[in-house]
């Protein structure tokens, strides 16, 4: 293929030029007769050269094809696209352009395949920046008549000070009085009534000038508009795929091309209700969609898969693991369960609406608001979040602090591209966008759901397919969906089911006194669920957001559904019977908690508290249980347990005291 080369600056036009004067075919080649010719017309030379580029670049680009994304599966970071396309193989060799894909493919990913008596030669990827060309073209088209308008806004305003001069100079003549200036009446009246026609037509000609100036205006701000929505559209540079193919015959095939594109993905999120306790839970299981890909996925079918492309596909090796005197031990931080902030642009402040916020190397995220603001659940172990916006720079933040506020760059690569994403997934929007769905009886992989298009409006039941692989499980949506090149989140229903389950109170009162209702679900690993965020409604009422974290071997998942204000625990130092004695070389320590719970709902509630008491790791430490009120106790971890059930307005208490001894010249911090 000819390549085009464009070359950026002033261009200067020698003395002496060579230009194609004629062009011949010889045998199928386009050949050209050169001549040198001094002081040609640059407007004649640059006419023929565009001319040879064009006939040698149409005889060498090859038959262009158009092709249209049949079926997406996306991942949880990054998407196989699959397209087809009907081709018309002429008899010999010859080069199959398919083009206008997305320049955010994975070439290794690349893969040609079709049908027919023919041998594929060699498959090639370019990018093509052609439509960038193109684009740059408009708007300098549009500036032009931008600089024309302007011309206009000028010529107006340079109206304004000369009919300003000339009523300036009617003020400063005033006409006198008819006896001061020897004028009769008749004289003097003309002369006022001369001045006050010319005042109103000044007046009135300053008035146009500025009604043309707004109007002009108006017409300016249409062409900043226009600007705007060429610089924010989806990225012009695209892909072309050069298939070389060679056919004794003439003939028609269907080729399907697949590829990867890395700028698209899903994550999970969840709807858990709870009529009462003694009702099952409703899981609905959603899936939040969104690509930046630049090509447009229109009426596609969608599969959603647990797999990511993006994570190593190599097994770990263990490395030995060498001790030496000098090591030291670092424990882990405390463990953050929510972060909260807010995004803004590095540039000018503003908060930046619907930015993608991950938890790196799990299926948990959200987007920000219309005002920039996050909250976000977090698992154990202080993890990465990372931030992603289109036209910006990806950030990644460590998860150590309650509050995470976050300033993205623009992007390098995005230099004069201003790109706008409106925040689309309000909770009104997102109520009206999702509708019901119900589960087909007697069928554990086909779930029959009621979908949502990406336009906002309810279509007809659909059918999700559950497909376990060796390595990842699909859910294969039946109808057709339209998710842009936006970078808006677009949401999926892929089912809603009923678990069984059992409901508890807990509460750790030494950490905290709130009671938080529980419900653990067993056998939920049928139901292929990922880690991700649940909002949680509870006796019909929206209570908060809690998280899914399927990291777990067990068979039973444990779902926080909130706390309860209704069920109080308290836990006093009983400050009379804490001592601290010394008994030769030793110290004695004593506490005693006193912990109570009442219950003010109408209904029993069966009640969980966990409390602990100190584990010695040191021989000179030892640790004595003296009351714990019938609790179960697990020796190695110090764990206390109270399960008991608490009727209507019901109080209960129980009692925890122990003693810890250690030598009187250590120092010993006990709770």
């Amino acid at each position: 293929m000819y390549q085009h080369k464009f070359f950026y600056g002033k261009m200067h036009t020698p003395a002496s030029l060579v230009y194609p004067t004629a062009f011949e075919a010889d045998g199928g080649k386009l050949t050209a007769s050169i001549h040198l010719t001094e002081d040609v017309m640059f407007k004649k030379l640059s006419t023929a050269i565009f001319l040879f580029i064009a006939i040698a670049a149409k005889a060498d680009e090859g038959q262009k094809v158009a092709s249209k994304v049949q079926k997406v599966t996306v991942f949880l970071s990054g998407a196989q696209v699959s397209r087809m396309a009907q081709v018309n193989i002429r008899a010999g060799t010859s080069t199959l352009v398919f083009n206008n894909l997305s320049a955010d493919m994975d070439v290794q990913s690349l893969q040609v395949s079709a049908g027919g008596n023919f041998t594929i030669l060699s498959v090639k990827h370019e990018l093509d920046f052609f439509n960038e060309e193109l684009k740059q073209k408009q708007i300098t088209d549009l500036q032009a008549q931008q600089k024309l308008i302007r011309d206009k806004i000028s010529l107006q305003n340079g109206l304004l000070p000369i009919y300003q001069e000339e009523a300036d100079m009617l003020s400063k003549n005033q006409v006198g009085s008819g006896e001061k200036n020897g004028l009769d009446v008749v004289k003097l009246k003309q002369a006022l009534d001369f001045q006050t026609a010319r005042l109103t037509e000044i007046k009135q000609k300053q008035q146009a000038v500025a009604d043309q100036v707004a109007l002009l205006n108006l017409e300016l701000q249409k062409y900043d508009k226009q600007i705007a929505e060429i610089v924010k559209g989806r990225r012009s540079t695209t892909s072309n795929v050069l298939v070389t193919v060679s056919s004794k015959t003439d003939l028609q095939s269907t080729f399907t091309i697949n590829y990867v594109v890395r700028t698209a993905g899903w994550y999970p999120v969840y709807d858990i209700r709870a009529k009462n306790v003694n009702s099952p839970i409703s899981i609905t299981y959603k899936a939040n969609v969104s690509q930046q890909s630049g090509e447009e996925w229109k009426n596609i079918k969608i599969t959603l898969s647990t797999g990511n492309p993006t994570v190593s596909g190599s097994k770990p090796e263990l490395t030995p693991d060498y001790l030496n005197f000098g090591m030291y031990y670092s424990g882990a931080a405390g463990s953050i369960t929510k972060v909260t902030g807010k995004v803004v642009a590095q540039d000018d402040g503003q908060p930046l609406p619907g930015v993608s916020i991950r938890i790196k190397g799990t299926s948990i995220g959200t987007v920000s608001d219309k005002d920039g603001n996050y909250d976000i659940q977090v698992p154990g172990g202080n993890p990465t979040i990372t931030y992603s916006y289109i036209g910006y720079e990806t950030m990644e933040r460590q998860a150590n602090a309650a509050v995470i506020s976050v300033a993205l760059k623009p992007s390098s690569n995005a230099l004069n591209e201003v790109v706008v994403v409106g925040y689309g997934s309000t909770s009104d929007s997102l109520e009206g966008r999702v509708s019901g769905i119900s589960v087909t009886p007697g069928s554990s992989d086909k779930i029959k759901i009621r979908g949502i298009s990406s336009l906002g409006y309810s279509t007809t039941p659909i059918e999700v397919k559950k497909i376990e692989n060796q390595t990842n499980v699909e859910f294969a949506i039946a109808n057709p969906y339209t998710v842009p090149t936006d970078g808006k989140q677009y949401m999926v229903e892929i089912g809603q089911f009923d678990l069984e389950a059992s409901y508890q109170y807990y509460v750790a009162p030494k950490i905290s006194t709130d009671v938080f209702l529980t419900a653990q679900l067993t056998n939920w690993n049928k139901y292929n669920f990922l880690s991700g965020e649940a909002s949680l409604f509870f006796e019909g009422t929206f209570i908060g957001k809690s998280l899914i974290n399927t990291q777990a071997t067990t068979d039973t998942l444990n779902l926080s559904l909130g706390n309860d204000k209704n069920i109080v625990v308290t836990r006093t130092l009983q400050k009379e019977l804490a001592e601290r004695q010394i008994f030769g070389s030793n110290k004695k320590e004593t506490r005693n908690w006193l912990i109570e719970a009442k219950n003010r709902k109408s209904q029993p509630v069966n009640l969980l508290v966990e409390d602990q008491v100190p584990v010695s790791q040191n021989s000179d430490i030892q640790v004595n249980v003296q009351e714990t009120s019938g609790a179960k106790l697990d020796a190695h971890t110090g764990k206390l347990s109270w399960n008991f059930v608490l009727n209507s307005q019901d109080d209960k208490k129980v009692q925890l005291k122990y003693q810890v001894k250690y030598p009187k010249n250590q120092s010993v911090i006990v709770q």
